[in-house]
């Protein structure tokens, strides 16, 4: 039996702008690779670190966090304290495995509900990033959160690597 191909090889993701289809592909194809590679994922391996690296741990906060703060811009909002916190806090050991795991994947679902609201003609509007309110735009942002996830994600597949192998 022969695995599936990649999302992006599965055709067009329905209700979704073609112009968003390469994003919605990686987010999906992110969230299938974290459903695959944390099942059965221990409390502590989620937060060992290997050598300096950083754990699988900060992986699964940073994917959910880093997509909320871009997809806030994307929207035109300014960041909450909650949001700022949340950042701060990344990368604390703690939480369980599964909650992590399911809140990158829940992140991401959030992620494409917003790719399938987002109107073609807004793709192009400008949007401020960060306290210097650095020049961005709703396609840019879109993007950056996919490619910046999909990062992520394969940061998280080698560390769990390095992680299940080491005595």
């Amino acid at each position: 039996m022969t695995a599936d191909p990649e999302v992006w090889l599965r055709g067009p993701l329905p209700g979704f702008e073609p112009l968003l289809m390469p994003a919605a592909h990686a987010l999906v194809q992110a969230r299938e690779d974290i459903e695959r590679v944390t099942g059965g994922l221990s409390d502590d391996e989620v937060w060992q670190r290997p050598g300096t690296a950083a754990s699988a741990g900060y992986h699964l906060q940073h994917v959910a966090g880093s997509l909320d703060r871009l997809l806030t811009y994307a929207r035109g909002e300014g960041l909450t304290e909650t949001q700022r916190g949340a950042l701060a806090q990344e990368g604390t050991p703690g939480a369980p495995a599964s909650v992590l795991a399911a809140s990158a994947c829940e992140a991401i679902e959030k992620a494409l509900e917003q790719l399938r609201q987002t109107p073609r003609d807004t793709l192009l509007d400008v949007r401020d990033v960060g306290r210097a309110r650095l020049p961005a735009t709703v396609l840019g942002l879109l993007f950056h959160a996919a490619e910046h996830t999909t990062r992520h994600v394969g940061q998280l597949i080698t560390t769990l690597k390095i992680v299940r192998v080491a005595p």
